[in-house]
């Protein structure tokens, strides 16, 4: 079985962090850009892609600052969280991105993210 390794990436997102949260939280703003759908039942998400169902809990929830989803299915240790940082500086708003995968397929995973981000930013129009 090969070994599972825990991988972040950070995409700049033009983006107020109240408007972003909707988008990582709410059924109807991860169904614009994460999948093609989503119920939600007692704080389990079930998310659909192409007829296939995989369920996540949320397992931790900041307003405007980060929500963390672990898939019912997955390891227990392993969850994937997006996590909104705005620079003190200038204020630029960026998505931190934390996942895991099996070693070896970092880049394959981080690239599926990335295109995943973009359909985020055409979705809120960053």
């Amino acid at each position: 079985m090969p070994k599972r390794v825990k991988y972040t990436l950070e995409i700049e997102v033009k983006s107020s962090p109240n408007i972003l949260f909707n988008y990582l939280h709410s059924p109807s703003g991860l169904a614009e850009w994460f999948c093609e759908d989503v119920d939600v039942h007692s704080g389990i998400y079930v998310f659909k892609w192409d007829g296939a169902d995989q369920s996540a809990e949320l397992v931790k929830s900041q307003n405007n600052k980060v929500v963390r989803y672990r898939w019912q299915d997955g390891p227990e240790d392993e969850y994937f969280e997006m996590e909104i940082s705005i620079d003190d500086l200038t204020n630029d708003v960026a998505l931190i991105i934390t996942d895991f995968c099996d070693e070896g397929d970092e880049a394959s995973s981080s690239q599926l993210w990335e295109a995943q981000v973009q359909q985020l930013k055409m979705a809120i129009g960053s």
